[in-house]
């Protein structure tokens, strides 16, 4: 149990990164270089993502249509508006740039691999839960920049359609070429998974070393006091325990059985530190996304640890059920 709460290697590296930045930002030549790295490595992400997707398992999960529903309404709705709700409450709380990344979080689409483990090891349904998630990864292409045009449009960065034009771009067009492309390169990419997981990382790496050399410049580190970051860390927080507690209450109002709540659960409150990163860069050029995209590494790692506790409880408790209800 102690593992799972303590911080994995990623999240070092990503701590090891905004400090690379913060002493050593990218400047000059070398940023214009980062820049189109970054680029790159964001179009090559989601090329791979979309031929890693299987289209029948979308297809398959379409069948139930109410469970997935409620999932994609507790991403793509009742986050947002609880978002925006808490920044509307307390508008002074935190700096603009902090609840514009408040925001994106709440606008962000499931993730994929996280949710799917944690319902797996909470012994939830699994298949509606691979679903679910890859229809808001999907989906999320679409409707992530779509409310962040709505939320924070007047808050900075890239909103409405020149947000979505820019995701057509690096994003949408990249995830369909490699999708309708899965049937001839399928194989070379199951071959080779370890290697593009690395896309994955290298892409968030390089696109947070990017915008945070930008925010150091534009004095990131003195516009922002440690109060601030005490109350991201609550907010943060917050966020999160109205989320997990607001899915679990809506699955049994719902009538869901346990296995199909636990899904609702943990694909319904996960936010995509893949999806969010890149989309961050495209959607938020400039010094802004160093500071955007702080809620979200904080966010990250706390729905880890909190989701790695409920799941091993939930096992743990069906698991004395189990063996309560075995004959003596």
């Amino acid at each position: 149990m102690l593992r799972r709460l303590l911080p994995d290697n990623f999240l070092l590296m990503l701590v090891g990164t905004v400090l690379l930045a913060t002493f050593l930002p990218a400047q000059g030549g070398f940023a214009v270089v980062v820049g189109w790295l970054s680029t790159a490595t964001v179009v090559a992400l989601f090329f791979f993502h979309g031929a890693k997707l299987p289209r029948e398992q979308v297809v398959a999960g379409l069948m139930h249509w109410r469970l997935h529903l409620t999932i994609l309404l507790s991403t793509f709705v009742f986050f947002p508006l609880l978002g925006l709700a808490g920044m509307k409450a307390f508008p002074t709380l935190l700096p603009p740039d902090l609840w514009t990344g408040i925001l994106f979080v709440c606008a962000l689409p499931s993730t994929v691999q996280s949710a799917i483990a944690f319902v797996s090891m909470a012994r939830g349904n699994v298949p509606a839960a691979i679903a679910s998630a890859s229809a808001s990864q999907m989906l999320g292409i679409v409707l992530t920049p779509m409310l962040m045009g709505l939320l924070a449009g007047s808050h900075g960065g890239a909103g409405g359609i020149e947000g979505i034009g820019k995701v057509a771009l690096q994003i949408f067009v990249p995830f369909m070429a490699g999708h309708l492309l899965r049937p001839w390169i399928a194989g070379f990419v199951n071959r080779n998974k370890q290697i593009i997981g690395y896309t994955d990382r290298s892409t968030i790496l390089i696109a947070v070393y990017g915008a945070f050399s930008a925010a150091v410049l534009e004095g990131l580190w003195h516009k922002l006091p440690p109060i601030s970051f005490a109350l991201l860390f609550v907010v943060d927080g917050v966020l999160l325990a109205i989320a997990l507690t607001g899915t679990w209450a809506a699955g049994r109002a719902l009538g869901f059985d346990r296995e199909d709540r636990i899904a609702i659960q943990f694909c319904g409150t996960k936010k995509s530190l893949v999806q969010g990163v890149p989309m961050a860069k495209v959607l938020f050029p400039g010094p802004a996304a160093g500071v955007i995209l702080l809620p979200l590494m904080l966010f990250h790692q706390m729905q880890l640890m909190a989701c790695a506790f409920i799941a091993r409880r939930y096992a743990t408790k069906l698991e004395q059920e189990e063996k309560a209800a075995q004959p003596a």
